[in-house]
């Protein structure tokens, strides 16, 4: 992969904006570009001081090196089709979008045909290289736990399930595969997805989903066991400083993809 010169970002929330404020330190010899909604274009790249976009056409007219996804499930299904019929690598962080096989499938069938490369990001989950280096020898379980205060899993299905006001002890209160993990609770799919597609897939992958009243920070840990051995990383994430729903790790991983194809020695 060579190094980038000219980098497009689709979606300037508060992602995408943490996104181009670090790509500015650490590549800062590259061209960076954005896609947002029409109307919010112009304040945007004046207030960001870059080129901004409000068509794709317009966008891929610029010929961008490298396009980096920040703007949700439904720009994965709508724009990113589009990026790879131009062979435009694409970094994906609303991997959660891929767990439909259908879709998964059309984006692997596009960049394929058109020489591009569809690269994933872990986001706020750790534990992911191991998982697929394990895979070569064969895997017997996987299972992620992602735990959250109970304010966390507000307006999620977890309501239905439990009074989240009033625990005074942590309760478990989602067991199932990532298939389903990442239809009732799409909020968490992108982790569900990250780990299911690194592994053994969405239908075989176990998913916990737990509430804590003692948790100060939501955390996600992996546990893999196999013929390689076994292993268990847990990793408790900060908030994104612009959006506390968002993992700050998870914005630093789009960041570290980006910057990786920089570098002349890589992991």
């Amino acid at each position: 992969m060579d190094a980038p010169s000219r980098i497009a970002v689709l979606g300037v929330g508060a992602m995408g904006r943490a996104v181009i404020g670090a790509l500015r330190q650490r590549v800062p010899e590259a061209e960076l570009l954005f896609y947002e909604r029409e109307h919010r274009v112009d304040a945007l790249a004046q207030d960001l001081g870059i080129s901004g976009f409000g068509s794709m056409t317009e966008l891929l007219r610029r010929e961008p090196h490298l396009v980096v996804e920040c703007a949700g499930h439904s720009a994965v299904s709508d724009l990113v089709p589009e990026v790879l019929d131009a062979g435009i690598d694409v970094v994906v962080a609303s991997v959660g979008a891929l767990g439909d096989r259908g879709l998964r499938e059309s984006l692997e069938h596009r960049a394929s045909s058109a020489g591009a490369l569809l690269q994933l990001v872990p986001g706020a989950v750790g534990g992911l290289d191991a998982l697929r280096g394990a895979m070569l020898a064969g895997v017997d379980s996987v299972i992620y736990e992602g735990r959250k205060p109970p304010g966390a899993w507000k307006g999620s299905a977890a309501e239905r399930v439990c009074s989240l006001e009033s625990l005074t002890e942590e309760v478990t209160f989602f067991r199932g595969s990532a298939a389903e993990a990442a239809s009732e609770y799409p909020k968490n799919a992108n982790v569900t997805a990250a780990v299911a597609l690194a592994g053994v897939g969405f239908e075989s992958t176990e998913v916990q989903l737990t509430a804590d009243p003692e948790a100060e920070e939501n955390s996600h840990t992996l546990s893999v066991e196999g013929r390689f051995g076994r292993f268990v990383i847990t990793l408790a994430n900060g908030p994104l400083p612009e959006n506390p729903r968002t993992s700050w790790l998870a914005a630093l991983s789009v960041v570290e993809a980006v910057v990786n194809r920089t570098r002349p020695m890589r992991f």
